[in-house]
Order: C-alpha cells, then structure tokens, then sequence
C-alpha cells in the first residue's frame, strides 16, 4: 500500500497516469508506464550514434553477404536491388517512428507538468516580491517619519535656550540641593 501512495506523489509522471484507484497498474496488473518507458528507452537509443553505426553495418554486411557469398547461400537477390533489405528497414521504420512519437509525446506532457510547476513557482515569486517591495516601503516610511539624531539635538538646544530664558536653569544654590526653596516662575 506504502507503494501505492508513493506512486500518487510522483510530480514526473502526466496527470492521467496517476490515478486514484489502484495508483499505476492496470486491470491486468501491469505497469502502463511501463510500455511507455520502454519506447522512450528504444527512442533514445535510436538517436545515438551507435544505433546509426550498427544499422549501416548490419546493411552492408546484408549486402555484402548476398552480393559476395556462393549463389545458394544468398536469402536476397541483387538483381531485384535486395528487396528483403527494403522490407526488414522498411518494418524497423514502421515501428521506429511510432515509438518515437509516443516518446515525444510523454515528453511534451513531462514539459506541460514543468511548464505549470515553474508557471506556479514564478506566481509564488512574484507574490513574495510584491510583498517584501511593500514591506520596504513600510519601512521607509516609518524611518522617514522617525526623529533623527539631529533633530533631536536641535529640539534640545531649543528646549535648552528656552529653559534659560525663562530663568529655570540658574546656578544651583545650597538651598536648591537640599529642595528648602523652590523658584518660582
């Protein structure tokens, strides 16, 4: 069953082949993943260089045996231009380009899936960008409307200049720092 849930969580896999009953198998049983990945790994190894070195040298062995070997050891004929050849590459193609379409296709559903995951992730991002941007202006604002150092210095030396005017702030006496006498204002 721990399978099962595994299989659900699988972000690689196109929607339709995750499914909610039985994740992954069919009535039989069986993986249909499995067919898929199978023609993806024949897709694959069809692009290789290897693939295309040993196809031109199955053809020129084919070739070569049926135009140098003894007449009766010969399956394809030269004079009709090795149509067994024709047929045997002809078959491979056949199912050669299937394979490759249905490769390309589970690719394209991998891509829509990334497509809409990094769709999402840029939405997410701009959400949080917006949000930090605004979050910065905030800030800005309150520092701009928070009281500098030398606004406070000025606001002292105002305050102080007043004090003095007033009178408040003569030289303490000994009757000031005992608190007998107060001034008067």
């Amino acid at each position: 069953m721990a399978r099962n849930n595994r299989a659900d969580l699988r972000l690689d896999a196109p929607k339709g082949l995750r499914t909610s009953n039985i994740v992954g198998l069919n009535r039989s049983g069986h993986s249909r993943d499995r067919f898929g990945r199978f023609t993806e790994a024949i897709a694959r190894g069809m692009g290789t260089p290897w693939f295309l070195l040993g196809l031109t040298l199955f053809a020129v062995a084919w070739i070569s045996w049926n135009t140098l070997a003894p007449v009766d050891w010969r399956f394809d004929s030269v004079a009709l231009g090795f149509i067994a050849l024709t047929l045997v590459l002809s078959m491979q193609a056949s199912y050669a380009a299937p394979m490759i379409l249905l490769a390309q296709n589970r690719q394209d559903d991998r891509d829509r899936v990334q497509f809409e995951q990094d769709r999402q992730r840029a939405e997410r991002t701009l959400a949080d960008t917006e949000y930090l941007a605004r979050e910065v202006v905030a800030l800005r604002i309150a520092i701009k409307d928070m009281a500098s150092k030398d606004f406070i210095r000025a606001e002292l030396r105002t305050l102080l200049e007043h004090l003095e005017e007033r009178g408040h702030l003569d030289e303490p006496t000994d009757s000031d720092s005992t608190n007998e006498s107060r001034p008067t204002a």
